[in-house]
């Protein structure tokens, strides 16, 4: 079965200590209801871009570690669901209901399907 990428995006000054209860029971549900259903493979948070570190090939196969994130941006993947779905509308019907458990936008990709 294909599996999908279903990322949370949070505002880069997102404060994860202002999730209220009713949002931390509805992610809660929601993982409870992907598990069920066979569909979650794996989940996680992320924490912050400030605590990320970058790193990029430089010259020859030297690598170079910097603070934060690959690209600035004003958002952020704060969180994601992996999952085995058949199909992208599947995948996006679990989407749905992870935007509104988070209270965010959601983006669903496919992994690619190597033989």
């Amino acid at each position: 079965m294909p599996h999908y990428l279903v990322a949370i995006h949070h505002p880069e000054n997102y404060d994860p200590s202002l999730e209220g209860e009713a949002m931390i029971r509805d992610i809660g549900m929601l993982n409870e209801e992907m598990k069920a259903a066979g569909a979650r493979f794996f989940a996680g948070g992320l924490e912050s871009t400030d605590k990320a570190k970058s790193l990029r090939k430089h010259s020859g196969d030297q690598v170079v570690i910097t603070d934060g994130p690959y690209i600035e941006a004003k958002e952020h993947i704060g969180g994601f669901w992996i999952l085995e779905a058949a199909d992208m509308d599947e995948a996006l019907a679990w989407g749905s209901k992870a935007v509104v458990a988070c209270r965010a936008p959601v983006e669903v990709r496919a992994f690619l399907r190597h033989s």
